[in-house]
């Protein structure tokens, strides 16, 4: 997999670049805003991961210029800032995915893997929906908020990373370490002990709907019962 990666930490840089290329992707890194379309003259990237906050041009007006000129482009911004704005405006800049800092290299890897093989499809999409529908449940993934009539509750990030990922696939067997590997980035048992708790959480609150259960099955994962 080739990727174009625009950041200009020198820090992070270099272990990102590094981590992937031993690996085996190739990785053209450019650190200044102003050279990332430039990039495209001698570079063809399968996927694009673009920091925000850059030298010269923005992220932001990158991942614009590149949807413009690659419909089908995939693209990753990567950013310290925590904002909902800011996800929002990644999503209406082009972006497919957006990830926040710190990331591990191998919750990267998960996400450049999936939006690549939607794009030979020739289908991208962001990775966040608006709205799930669980049940009597509407949840905003931008919002990241769960509303069951006049009810709302705000989730946490981890929190609504997992209901995400288990309200795209309800119904379906999840096994306890894919959720471990997308969400954490790795199936330790600190990350495990977490998920547990988190769990517990999300099944509280889905308690407002009888219709509504998340199970765990012993010994391999959760699965999300919706009634439908």
């Amino acid at each position: 997999m080739r990727v174009l990666y625009v950041e200009d930490e020198p820090f992070l840089s270099k272990i990102v670049k590094e981590s992937l290329e031993t690996r085996g992707f190739e990785v053209y890194l450019v650190e200044d805003g102003n050279l990332a379309m430039p990039a495209f003259e001698h570079f063809t990237p399968d996927i694009c991961v673009l920091d925000i906050m850059l030298p010269g041009i923005d992220g932001y007006s990158i991942g614009k210029s590149i949807r413009a000129r690659f419909a089908q482009m995939p693209i990753i911004f990567v950013t310290a800032k925590q904002q909902t704005s800011d996800v929002v405006q990644g999503f209406e800049s082009g972006g497919n995915d957006y990830l926040r800092k710190p990331f591990s290299i191998e919750e990267l890897i998960v996400r450049m893997g999936n939006l690549v093989r939607m794009s030979k499809g020739n289908v991208i999409e962001p990775i966040m929906s608006t709205k799930l529908t669980i049940g009597r449940f509407q949840y905003d993934t931008v919002k990241q908020v769960l509303k069951i009539g006049d009810k709302e509750r705000q989730l946490s990030f981890r929190e609504a990373q997992l209901m995400e990922f288990l309200g795209t696939q309800p119904n379906m067997t999840i096994e306890r370490k894919a959720i471990l590997t997308e969400i954490w980035g790795h199936d330790s048992i600190f990350n495990s002990r977490n998920l547990d708790v988190y769990i517990t959480h999300l099944r509280e609150y889905l308690r407002e709907d009888d219709g509504v259960q998340l199970i765990t099955l012993k010994g391999v994962g959760y699965r999300l019962l919706t009634g439908k």
